[in-house]
């Protein structure tokens, strides 16, 4: 009885010793194998059996990418202005060995890093700056955050600012800031189209004026070329009648006396004091006058008069 108890006991301590020597390791991490405290291999993924009492599993790491929150902090910028900033940091475990022996406590160290960096370089920029370039500020604590946490077996593979809030004295300032400078520009775009609008109205009186100047430079030079037609043509007349007056043509006289007399009595009716005139007027002298005008200009044309 007594050796059957034995036996039994043996048997159980077997299988418990079996069962304490196999180990699962989770898709998504690494154990790291420690015999008497020393570190001796890494477990991937899968089932493995160790030696049991004499080996034991030291760390558990988790191989996926992981996400850390940063706890929100105040910044001062070069400017002085005090902000107040969060973010999160995105990391992967690359070799386990040293991110289990390297550092102690890997969250906590990594979220010190990140947060000593970003007071490094939010505090080496001013407050318009650091709000107006977060894309240049992620990726300047990317690269410094994941060159000082090579050594850990990490890779840092995003940091992103999700918030960068001033206080509330200073929003108010800068949103008046602004309303200034846009009433500013506004300003001047009403004067720069105020300006266009005067140079074009300008410019079309000038090319109004430039193209009644050259009408009246036509109408001048249509004119002139009118008179110098109707010269021409008197100087022609004048000549023929001084040819006929030198002929002994009567006729030529009384084209001339005919002529002074018509104008003559064109401008006494035209006269503005002039209501109503009475002369003696011997009509046949007229006639007489005015036919042989007709008869001259009939020779002149070389016409005979019908």
């Amino acid at each position: 009885m007594g050796f059957e108890i034995t036996a039994i006991a043996f048997v159980l301590l077997i299988a418990v010793l079996i069962a304490t020597g196999v180990r699962m390791v989770p898709q998504g991490y690494n154990y790291t194998v420690e015999r008497f405290g020393k570190y001796t291999k890494t477990l991937p993924p899968g089932l493995h059996v160790i030696v049991p009492v004499i080996d034991s599993v030291g760390n558990k790491m988790n191989m996926m990418e992981q996400v850390l929150d940063i706890a929100p902090q105040e910044v001062i910028s070069s400017d002085n202005a005090q902000v107040t900033t969060d973010a999160v940091c995105f990391f992967q475990v690359q070799d386990a060995v040293k991110a289990s022996y390297e550092v102690n406590d890997l969250p906590k160290a990594m979220q010190n890093l990140v947060m000593t960096n970003i007071r490094a370089v939010l505090g080496s920029m001013e407050l318009d700056e650091m709000l107006s370039n977060r894309d240049r500020i992620n990726g300047q604590l990317l690269a410094k955050v994941d060159e000082a946490t090579d050594p850990w077996g990490l890779k840092v593979t995003r940091i992103e600012l999700r918030d960068i809030a001033p206080p509330n004295d200073l929003v108010e300032a800068m949103a008046r800031q602004m309303k200034a400078e846009r009433d500013k520009r506004a300003q001047i775009l009403d004067a720069e189209g105020a300006r266009e609008a005067a140079i074009k109205v300008a410019e079309g009186q000038k090319q109004a004026q430039i193209l009644q100047a050259e009408g009246e430079l036509e109408a001048a030079k249509r004119e002139a070329e009118a008179r110098e037609r109707l010269a021409e043509a008197e100087a022609r007349a004048t000549e023929a009648v001084s040819r006929a007056i030198a002929s002994g043509d009567q006729r030529a006289i009384n084209y001339f006396v005919a002529q002074k007399y018509v104008e003559a009595l064109k401008e006494v009716g035209a006269a503005d004091n002039s209501k109503l005139i009475m002369m003696p007027l011997e009509a046949s002298g007229v006639i007489g006058s005015l036919a042989g005008i007709r008869e001259l200009l009939s020779e002149v044309s070389g016409n005979k008069p019908s």
